[in-house]
């Protein structure tokens, strides 16, 4: 075999190879980005229950918030997330307080 049909055989590997990549990166991405929708639809419905929430614990004169229920809630995404997971839960909650 000579050295130009080595090459050659080793540029179409490589193509065919980037091709496949790009086709895994590619369908990946599908799927992150309809994950992400489910995400977002999800939190969305969290806004609305909590909002249930918030607006029966004013009507029986209690407090909007409860701290232990959201202690409870930071501890959980720690567990199961680390460091990071409780940064996630606060921006939750943050996002379901005071919708009332």
């Amino acid at each position: 075999m000579s050295s130009s049909s080595t090459a050659t055989e080793s540029t179409e590997t490589a193509a065919t190879e980037t091709t496949g990549t790009a086709d895994v990166i590619g369908t990946a991405r599908e799927r992150i980005d309809a994950l992400d929708g489910q995400i977002l639809d999800l939190v969305r419905e969290r806004m609305a229950v909590s909002a249930g929430i918030q607006e029966a614990r004013i009507a029986s004169g209690g407090r909007r918030v409860q701290l232990s229920r959201e202690m409870e809630i930071l501890d959980r995404y720690r567990q199961r997330l680390g460091k990071p997971g409780t940064t996630l839960a606060m921006t939750l909650l943050e996002l379901c307080r005071g919708r009332v």
